[in-house]
């Protein structure tokens, strides 16, 4: 994706990623899809268990199954599960006549051969004001028809090719390595083929945990059917302001809180009844995942509500009792003379720290107290941080067109740089993906060209500064995606644990007759940067995106086909079986609801058999339908 140059102090939002941003940090937009707008008061929890007033079919072109097609004699063999040759998948099916027969080179890529990735849940590029952008349903599709002469028959030449290629694959094993020139001229390819636990349901990304379940939390119930517990409507913005960030979802033992339209509200987190509620000058603008071991966190505030022409900057950092339900404090910090409009906010070593266009800032979360600020005669800058097991600051030196990052781990209570990594020259933005061990992420020349923002992984070596490894991820192949303009740390469809990276792949035709779309989750070796071979399949018509570790195990949320509800299963980290922790109703008006709450778009947490999915914005487009900004699960 190209990313034009960004006026001072104000870089542009990626097309196509995220929820709309607040008039301060570029123009409002109209949302993309009708069907995601709010229509009722805000935050009145409807009653709980069985989710009432859910009424809506879901929406087309969401998980529909296509028009049945003509019976196919089955292959000869059964594909095997391990990586395949040149592009990650399936054993190649013979497609259209002349293309894959001796004498051919298969296609290079991922999945099958000359065929493009259905509709279901792929990106789309955002359309014009009222059609969809990326992460929401989209409209209905024509059935998808198999490919000419490209049907699911093997003749008996075939079967013994496919079975010669994968006996090559076989032995290749997975990822191809080689070398580039800058960066240590360490580069890895991610064709072919146990965070230490925090608070808010999330795994650090540090190396604790066994690769075989160790530190694990999370067991199976003795029935994994789950229930609605309660659903919070969405809430109505002020007249005059189009949309209002709602970013912000954290667990504790007994709460489940939620930003709102200007403030945050504690609710118990399996009765839904409100426990709190902390009014707020102004909407949240930015929120870190990270909660102290004391159930305190940090958030980003504007300092009065947005009127229609006169938007407000986020200029205020506060931090907050979840437990309690009580604002500690909030401050705002300047850059000269001119009070700095953060970006972003994060959480380390008793230190909350927000990064902007002008520079960063920290203070102590305990007193307040202010650790640093922007010094105005450096020529670089903090644009952003990394929280969790260490302090990661993203500091930016050097003209746009001569850009050069550093990616400096800090002590979070001085700010001084420990280890520093510099970034090859024209790499504009970066997001962190884990502090311990170190990755971050980047779409390196642009070259991702989806949307996503990521090209390409860093593996870096805390103590040393030294890159480990450069994994590519190509947009065609994974469908990881990160915020790295905005939202230095808000990247999905990834975790990263067990020294490993764990990500999902794009969707591909399933191996079934249902003609549907799949995907996997498949890990790759920090200190390597090669695959490891595993591989956890999201099964006929499932999407699986990994949310956090638990302990040295995948926790990953399933999106489910048109006639079923989602799943919460943990991935062994060792074997890669999934285990199934919760499994939702099936039922339509539950499902309308769920569907809605994309892993792209909408922030999900799951713990203790709990899972709450809530969406990041509010907007004033109303279908006339009822809306949810909550809805929640829970099994027993």
């Amino acid at each position: 994706m190209t990313q034009p140059p960004p006026p001072p102090h104000q870089p542009p939002q990626q097309p196509g990623f995220g929820p709309p941003q607040d008039p301060s940090q570029q123009p409002a937009q109209p949302p993309q899809n009708a069907s995601q707008q709010p229509a009722q008061p805000p935050q009145q929890p409807s009653a709980p268990a069985g989710g009432p007033d859910l009424h809506k079919a879901p929406e087309p072109g969401y998980g529909y199954p296509h028009a049945p097609q003509a019976p196919q004699s089955p292959p000869s063999a059964a594909p095997p599960a391990a990586p395949q040759g040149p592009g990650y998948g399936y054993p190649q099916q013979p497609p259209a006549a002349g293309y894959g027969y001796p004498g051919q080179p298969p296609a290079a890529g991922y999945g099958y051969p000359g065929q493009q990735p259905g509709p279901y849940g792929q990106p789309q590029q955002p359309g014009p004001y009222g059609q969809p952008g990326y992460g929401y349903p989209q409209p209905p599709t024509m059935p998808m028809q198999p490919q000419p002469g490209g049907g699911k028959k093997f003749n008996a030449q075939m079967a013994i090719i496919v079975a010669a290629v994968v006996a090559i694959a076989l032995i290749v094993g997975g990822g191809v390595w080689y070398a580039s020139g800058k960066d240590d001229g360490k580069k890895t390819t991610a064709e072919g083929g146990g965070g230490k636990e925090e608070k808010n349901g999330e795994g650090g990304g540090g190396t604790g945990g066994s690769s075989s379940g160790g530190g694990a939390k999370e067991k199976a119930p003795a029935d994994t059917a789950s229930k609605v517990l309660f659903q919070v409507p969405a809430p109505k913005v002020p007249k005059g302001v189009s949309s209002i960030d709602t970013s912000g979802s954290w667990l504790t033992d007994t709460v489940y809180a939620k930003s709102g339209i200007a403030g945050i509200v504690g609710y118990d987190r399996a009765k839904g009844t409100q426990k709190w509620t902390i009014d707020l000058p102004g909407p949240v603008c930015s929120a870190t995942t990270h909660v102290t071991e004391d159930n305190k966190t940090a958030i980003v505030h504007k300092p009065a509500m947005p009127a229609k022409g006169e938007p407000q900057a986020c200029t205020q950092v506060a931090v907050i009792d979840l437990e309690a339900g009580k604002q500690l404090w909030s401050k705002s910090a300047k850059s000269g003379t001119m009070p700095i409009s953060f970006n972003n906010v994060t959480l380390s070593g008793g230190t909350v720290a927000a990064g902007s266009t002008s520079g960063g800032a920290a203070w102590e979360i305990a007193s307040g107290k202010q650790l640093w600020a922007p010094k105005t005669s450096d020529s670089c800058y903090d644009s952003g941080y990394g929280g969790g097991q260490k302090l990661v600051a993203v500091r930016k030196c050097g003209t746009y067109e001569q850009r050069q990052l550093h990616i400096q781990t800090i002590d979070p209570k001085s700010g001084n740089v420990v280890t520093e990594y510099k970034m090859d020259e024209g790499i504009e933005y970066a997001a962190v993906v884990s502090t311990d061990p170190l990755v971050v992420a980047a779409d390196v020349g642009d070259s991702a060209g989806d949307g996503s923002g990521i090209s390409d992984f860093f593996s870096i070596d805390n103590k040393t500064g030294k890159l480990r490894q450069r994994i590519s991820a190509p947009g065609d192949d994974f469908a990881a995606r990160c915020d790295a303009i905005y939202k230095m740390e808000n990247c999905t469809g990834l975790t990263v644990g067990n020294d490993r990276l764990y990500i999902a792949t794009e969707e591909h035709e399933s191996s079934g007759d249902s003609y549907g779309q799949t995907n996997e989750v498949v890990a790759f070796d920090l200190a390597t940067g090669k695959q490891t071979g595993q591989r956890a399949d999201a099964g006929d018509d499932y999407e699986i995106t990994p949310l956090r570790m638990d302990g040295g195990n995948v926790i990953a949320y399933k999106r489910p086909p048109y006639d079923k509800g989602g799943q919460i299963v943990s991935i062994d980290g060792g074997t890669f079986e999934q285990t199934v922790l919760l499994e939702n109703p099936a039922t339509e008006s539950v499902r309308d609801v769920e569907g809605r709450m994309l892993p792209t778009s909408a922030e999900i947490l799951y713990s203790q058999g709990g899972l709450y999915m809530s969406k990041v914005y509010a907007s004033d487009f109303s279908t006339g339908d009822k809306e949810y900004l909550v809805i929640a699960f829970g099994t027993g």
